[in-house]
């Protein structure tokens, strides 16, 4: 079994599997950092003058502890029930430019990758039981 891991560790397809992984997390950092310090503000700013939309929530069970102002935060260390409706708007942000980055990647590699040289095309299988039948016929 052990010989058989390392021969699974050395296949290049999981060494391009770890490289992707770890360049893929640093990539959905930048993209988090992008929509949370560039365009949230932004966004905010743009809808009605700097509204912050990671302390946006509404709260579900226990408002009686939550204060108006209150951070998302603070909301739910004082153990009100909320759903972080804020933090949703966000996440979705960071997976439509993740999404869409990720095409832009795909679509300029497909220009640069050559697609495979098909394979000369052999008789079909109609072709090849015509034959069949023509040398049957030929025989007496």
């Amino acid at each position: 079994m052990i010989k058989d891991f390392k021969a699974f560790l050395n296949q290049g397809n999981v060494m391009g599997l770890a490289v992707g992984v770890i360049i893929g997390a640093a990539f959905g950092t930048i993209v988090k950092s992008l929509t949370d310090d560039v365009l949230m503000p932004f966004i905010g700013f743009v809808t009605g003058g700097g509204v912050d939309f990671t302390n946006k929530y509404l709260i579900l069970a226990g408002g009686e502890k939550v204060t108006e102002g209150m951070t998302l935060a603070a909301a739910k260390a004082s153990g009100a029930n909320v759903m972080a409706l804020g933090s949703f708007v966000t996440a979705v942000i960071n997976f439509i430019l993740l999404a869409f980055v990720v095409f832009l990647l795909v679509r300029q590699a497909s220009k640069f990758i050559k697609p495979a040289e098909e394979a000369p095309a052999g008789p079909t299988e109609v072709d090849i039981l015509t034959e069949i039948r023509d040398e049957l016929k030929k025989r007496p």
